[in-house]
């Protein structure tokens, strides 16, 4: 059944909370976390109806009838539903259903997508499939139409486009909550059209544009880029980034997800700095499943805030209160009081957050970290099935690059890849010529990378060269997910092991796989745009993590290695990239030729 809104259920609940009509739960003698006021209050009890708080304060007998039902919090801690303030689903790998089941027993009751990685493959049709599936939750999933499909204009070429009509139609959607992080920086400040209009449509509706500013320069640009209208940034890796967001009245995101590890820099800004922790909110960005099923979500960030010499109800502010503050809800969701939503852990540690009992909109989800909830699967239309496009069978031949002229060596750019950051570095390296061929050099942790068209089947092949991973033996793993236009990405030491890895996706309709020596040594398949599995969570995360193993068995030791292999082709973050037309310099924004 559908959540009623504050205006439907306020009578009702005046008559709970004046003790004329009985709740429908109530949780009792708990110590409140009153994310309000900053205080946690004993022995409170709560009082629930039609999936909102009526009551919270000493005594909740008066709001007991004969089918009331009746939690015992046994003096635990009564901490509000935990919110990710900026997150992209399919990172998971997962549909937003399953994403939600996963997430659900870590104590996330909220979260704002920005479904931008489906856009860019499917367009408007895709995000709209995305809406409408987080419209039927039993917790509140919001959506931000996303800004940049494709991401970096002039550099790359996605399966779909995103303008500034698309975005006002969108916004008239129920379930809307703003504009997906604003990435093409440079066209921001350039007052692009196309970015100019979307934000325009955005803030005419009054709401919340998202930020990404993925440069160090904190001078005239970063100016530039916060008069535009973006009301927060998650591409801070610094204390002075988080200090330079706020100052400009942004809200600093500090994102902790499965290979971004920014919470214990910037958290210094509260902690050293003595800043407002008011603005501050934590997000994951990108957790793949395995993390999800095996670490947690939003709850992890908390615990390292926490960790980090943060006090705790502090920190649970930072994923509550300050989230629903941003996106305008705080009369909806983010704390335990009269008429927001009834989401609520009851957990008898604040610093380690053990999710005893996880209630999301007054229905209880999950016991001891395990879902108890029914949340029936969704259905994907055939559409959203059929998205890898090659024009023929991939060979060894097409990973050949040819030497500009008949010498035995050549100077070659090189992506460099970075543990646990979104940065490469654009690096040099001189390698052998044989043949009228660039051969790699995994002597010295260089080998190729290719990028497949893969959404309108026109068979062309981009090639370079990656340093990072540390392969030292023949193999290849290719993925359909690559950031954000989400060609196909295969990086190899040897080229038959590449071809085959690039076939067996285009067999399966999508994913990531590890092929050695002509062997498949673990598949994650895809079909959901080339994005996602309509697997369970848990099914997925077991894949993933054989994928993991798969790819140290390769020789690999980096830390998330899948999630850096997608970031690759990330053309709106420094400093080199591979792209569809090519490789990006992402420093100046233009197209760089492979050789020096």
């Amino acid at each position: 059944m559908a959540l009623k809104t504050w205006f439907e259920s306020a009578p009702h609940l005046v008559d709970v909370a004046s003790g004329r009509s009985p709740a429908d739960t109530v949780v009792r003698n708990g110590r409140w976390v009153n994310v309000q006021s900053g205080e946690i209050i004993p022995e409170t009890s709560l009082a629930i109806a039609d999936g909102r708080f009526a009551y919270c304060g000493p005594d909740a007998s008066h709001c007991i009838g004969p089918s009331t039902e009746i939690i015992e919090a046994e003096g635990r801690y009564l901490v509000p539903g935990l919110c990710d303030g900026h997150m992209h689903v399919e990172s998971g790998m997962v549909t937003v259903t399953e994403f939600a089941r996963a997430v659900i027993p870590h104590g996330t009751t909220s979260m704002f997508i920005d479904p931008h990685e489906i856009g860019n493959v499917l367009g408007m049709r895709g995000v709209r499939l995305m809406h409408d599936e987080a419209m039927g939750l039993p917790v509140s999933v919001f959506v931000q139409v996303p800004s940049c499909v494709p991401s970096a204009p002039g550099l790359e070429t996605a399966g779909a486009e995103i303008g500034p009509e698309d975005v006002r139609e969108a916004m008239t959607w129920p379930n809307i909550i703003g504009l997906g992080e604003v990435m093409n920086f440079p066209g921001v400040i350039a007052n692009d059209p196309k970015m100019v209009g979307e934000i325009a449509a955005t803030l005419a509706r009054g709401k919340t544009v998202g930020g990404h500013y993925a440069s160090f320069d904190l001078g005239k640009a970063f100016h530039a880029y916060a008069a535009a209208g973006p009301a927060d940034d998650h591409e801070g890796t610094r204390i002075e980034d988080a200090v330079a967001r706020v100052r400009q009245g942004m809200r600093a995101m500090l994102r902790l997800g499965s290979a971004w590890f920014d919470v214990a820099s910037q958290i210094k800004a509260v902690t050293e700095r003595g800043l407002d922790p008011r603005n501050f909110i934590l997000c994951t960005d990108d957790c793949f499943a395995a993390t999800i099923v095996y670490e947690g979500h939003v709850n992890r960030a908390v615990k390292l805030a926490i960790a980090q010499g943060l006090k705790p109800v502090t920190a649970i502010q930072m994923a509550t209160i300050n989230p629903a503050q941003h996106f305008g809800l705080d009369r909806e969701l983010g704390s335990i009081a009269p008429g927001r939503r009834a989401d609520v852990i009851i957990s008898s540690d604040l610093p380690g957050l053990p999710m005893e009992i996880v209630i999301g909109q007054g229905r209880v989800l999950a016991r001891d970290g395990k879902l108890v909830a029914d949340i029936p699967p969704y259905a994907y239309p055939g559409f959203a099935r059929d998205t890898v496009k090659l024009k023929g069978a991939v060979s060894a031949a097409d990973f050949d690059i040819k030497t500009p002229s008949n010498v035995p060596e050549v100077r070659v750019r090189v992506i460099g890849v970075i543990e646990n950051q979104a940065p490469t570095r654009a690096l040099e390296r001189t390698l052998d010529a044989r043949d009228g061929l660039v051969g790699m050099d995994r002597a010295n942790d260089v080998c190729q990378i290719a990028l497949i068209e893969r959404h309108k089947g026109t068979g062309k092949v981009v090639n370079a060269f990656v340093s990072g991973f540390g392969y030292d033996r023949p193999c290849a793993v290719a993925s359909t997910v690559a950031h954000d236009c989400h060609h196909m990405l295969v990086v190899g030491t040897s080229k038959a092991d590449m071809a085959q890895a690039a076939n067996r996706l285009a067999e399966v309709g999508g994913g990531i796989v590890v092929i050695s020596e002509g062997r498949e040594l673990a598949l994650v398949e895809l079909p959901i745009a080339g994005l996602m599995s309509d697997e369970r969570a848990e099914t997925v995360a077991a894949k993933a993590k054989k994928m993991a193993e798969a790819m140290q068995a390769c020789g690999c030791r980096l830390n998330n290695a899948i999630m850096q292999h997608s970031l690759l082709t990330l053309a709106v973050i420094p400093e080199l990239r591979i792209t569809d037309r090519g490789l990006a310099d992402v420093t100046s924004f233009k197209l760089t030729d492979l050789f020096v």
